[in-house]
């Protein structure tokens, strides 16, 4: 059975030993990683696993985001290919598995496929996609939301860095120095997508099973809120007087706090980032910025109390002028059921369990799915641990998650 054949050959240890090789582009203290997208090190990383794919048989190309394909061509070069992948850029103190590990799997299938000589009706490609976290440039996933359609690259051509650098710019540069690699058109018509993933939490740990079937993502609103007061001497205005940001801040918080109270933990809610002006010891804050990430499974949830945050906001402050920017919005999304079949039946013909479980986090699956049918495979992380240098998944859990995708890429693909 060719299914079985190449998920056979899939090897642990050269899986293994790529995970560790990327981590080295990046590495930070405590076994983290730090490899932001569209940098020198994020190329370097690229070409490594360019050198791998070639060995394995694979062709190579980028398209206009810098997505990265590695392509095993089929037997029927007019047939819609099977996509696998996931994205290699991290966040500023993130760990080895995120993301790499979907890319690296992928990797391997194709390994697995050239070691065992199988080769499959459609092709079968691996793509690394560009800026999913959205850690050096907001909001993550603009590689996949452009491929599918779903924004044009030009709208975030301005966006910049916490260095200022513009994300077209980056991204031109980028281009320029893998001009060498062959372009493909922006955007294509998969028959399917499989996603290989970390879980990023703990269920699976915690019941000692071996493979999440992911049935679909939750959804997703993102939010600057701005308070504009105004700088005083620290030490003679009284409080009375103050247009004071921070303390205006405060109130909002708290007030979206009240807002986003769930007795049942389903609602995710968090301050992520805080910005101060003009940060100084004494002196009364004239303007403060902060994000909020919320996430809920329901769309009915996300959508009203999302709506709310505008008004809560005005109305817990005092003095503070107020500016409340949405800056991404993706509604809850269910993956296709023959997908997510798939994946499961595969996961039985491996001899390996399984559950069935939603996403918490973001994906570029959750972008891929509008265009063509999808799914996600998850393995168990250490306490469930991300975004963070203690991310840890086992050599044996990772690549059980490979056997798994190979097994369901070549059923996919036949």
């Amino acid at each position: 059975m060719a299914q079985g054949e190449a998920s056979a050959a899939v090897s642990e240890a050269r899986q293994w030993g790529r995970l560790m090789e990327m981590a080295s582009f990046g590495a930070i203290p405590g076994d983290g990683v730090n490899r932001a997208c569209l940098t020198p090190l994020d190329r370097a990383a690229r070409r490594r696993l360019i050198g791998w794919a070639q060995a394995a048989g694979a062709s190579i190309s980028i398209d206009d985001a810098a997505n990265l394909w590695l392509r095993r061509d089929g037997t029927d070069p007019t047939a819609a290919p099977v996509l696998t992948g996931s994205h290699m850029d991290t966040q500023p103190n993130g760990g080895r598995f995120d993301g790499m590990y979907g890319v690296i799997a992928g990797l391997e299938a194709l390994s697995a496929l050239a070691d065992a000589g199988t080769v499959c009706r459609r092709p079968i490609e691996v793509v690394a996609w560009t800026n999913e976290e959205g850690g050096r440039f907001a909001p993550g996933c603009m590689g996949s939301m452009s491929w599918a359609g779903l924004h044009p690259l030009s709208a975030w051509a301005d966006v910049t860095d916490p260095d200022g650098v513009r994300f077209a710019g980056a991204l031109a540069e980028h281009l320029a120095d893998e001009a060498d690699l062959p372009r493909r058109p922006l955007g294509s018509k998969p028959h399917a997508y499989v996603e290989a993933h970390i879980e990023q939490g703990p269920r699976l740990e915690a019941e000692g099973v071996d493979i999440g079937v992911v049935t679909g993502i939750q959804g997703s609103r993102w939010f600057t809120v701005t308070l504009s007061g105004e700088t005083a001497h620290a030490g003679t205005t009284p409080l009375a007087l103050r247009r004071d940001a921070v303390q205006d801040m405060v109130r909002a918080i708290g007030a979206l706090n009240a807002l986003m109270h769930d007795p049942k933990d389903v609602l995710r809610f968090t301050v992520g980032r805080i910005l101060v002006e003009p940060n100084t010891s004494n002196s009364v804050p004239s303007k403060a910025s902060f994000t909020v990430d919320f996430r809920h499974p329901d769309p009915a949830v996300l959508l009203a109390r999302g709506d709310a945050i505008p008004g809560v906001v005005q109305a817990a402050v005092r003095d503070a002028g107020v500016a409340v920017h949405e800056n991404f919005h993706v509604l809850p999304l269910q993956f296709d059921p023959a997908v997510v079949g798939a994946v499961e039946a595969a996961a039985a013909a491996e001899g390996v369990s399984a559950l069935r479980l939603p996403s918490g986090a973001f994906h570029d699956a959750q972008f891929v799915a509008a265009v063509c049918p999808t799914g996600m495979i998850f393995v168990p992380c250490r306490n469930g641990v991300s975004h963070n240098p203690a991310e840890y998944a086992t050599p044996a859990h990772l690549a059980a998650g490979t056997r798994v995708l190979t097994h369901t890429l070549v059923e996919l693909a036949t």
